[in-house]
C-alpha cells in the first residue's frame, strides 16, 4: 500500500450483492455511471440502509485485481427479463474483503454514488467528509502545480494533522531547512493556505512557497525532478 494509491468507494443496495462481493469478488458499474473512470488500487463499500447495523458506513475494502466490460445478463443470468438486461457493465474484480476498523462513517447523512480517494486520506478518515474535504482538495491541487515547478513535496491531509491544530499540509524539505504551507498555519513560521477556488489563490500561494522554497537555499540535490 502507497500513500498515492487510489481508493474508488462504491456503494452495495442489496444483499445479494455483498454476497457476490464476499464469496466471487466482483462488484458491478454501469458503463454511463462511470464518467470518472474506475482507475484504482483499491475498492471500499459503504452500505446502504439494507444492512441493518452496518448502515451509512463503510466497513470493507478490497485490493483491485482486474476489470471487464460485459452484458448484465451475462453476470447475473438469472434476471434474463431485467429491463437492463441488455446493458453494459464493468465487472470490477478484486480479492479478499478485508475491514475498515473503525469504519468510515456518515455522519452529515450525504448522498453516497462513487467517491474517488487516496489511500492516504482513506486511512486516517473516521467520516465521509474526511475522504474529500475542501482542505485536501486545495491542498492537491498545490501540490501537483508545484510538481509541474519541479518541486516536489509531502502531503498531510486535514484528517491526519488536524488533531495538532495544523490542517492539511505541505512540506517541502530545501536545502537550509524546511518550508511548510498548511490550511491551519498560525503563526508566521508556515505559510497560509486560503482553500479558495476564487481568482489567483493558487497562483500566488504557488508563488509565495517558490519564493520561500528559494529564501531556504532551494532545494537540495537530489530533490529536483
Amino acid at each position: 500500500m502507497y500513500p498515492e494509491d487510489r481508493v474508488l468507494v462504491g456503494v452495495i443496495n442489496r444483499k445479494r450483492d455483498f454476497d457476490m462481493a464476499q464469496t466471487q469478488h466482483w462488484y458491478r458499474v454501469p458503463q454511463g455511471q462511470a464518467a470518472q473512470g474506475l482507475y484504482a488500487e483499491y475498492i471500499a463499500f459503504f452500505f446502504s440502509r439494507a444492512f441493518g447495523e452496518l448502515n451509512g458506513a463503510i466497513h470493507y475494502y478490497a485490493r483491485r485485481t482486474g476489470l471487464e466490460l460485459v452484458r448484465r445478463r451475462d453476470l447475473l443470468p438469472d434476471e434474463p427479463a431485467h429491463p437492463r438486461a441488455d446493458a453494459l457493465y464493468y465487472k470490477l474484480q478484486f480479492g479478499e474483503l478485508r475491514r475498515k476498523d473503525p469504519p468510515i462513517v456518515n455522519a452529515d447523512r450525504r448522498v453516497v454514488t462513487f467517491i474517488h480517494t487516496t489511500w492516504d486520506r482513506f486511512s486516517q478518515a473516521r467520516d465521509l467528509a474526511d475522504l474529500y474535504s475542501d482542505a485536501d482538495a486545495f491542498v492537491d491541487r498545490v501540490f501537483h502545480a508545484l510538481e509541474r515547478q519541479g518541486v516536489r513535496a509531502e502531503r498531510r491531509w486535514d484528517t491526519e494533522s488536524r488533531a495538532e491544530g495544523k490542517g492539511a499540509t505541505l512540506v517541502i524539505r530545501c536545502a537550509d531547512g524546511m518550508v511548510v504551507a498548511s490550511t491551519g498555519a498560525r503563526d508566521e513560521r508556515a505559510i497560509a493556505l486560503p482553500v479558495s477556488d476564487g481568482p489567483g489563490a493558487l497562483q500566488e500561494t504557488v508563488a509565495a512557497i517558490l519564493d520561500a522554497v528559494r529564501k531556504h537555499g532551494g532545494l537540495p540535490v537530489g530533490r529536483c525532478r
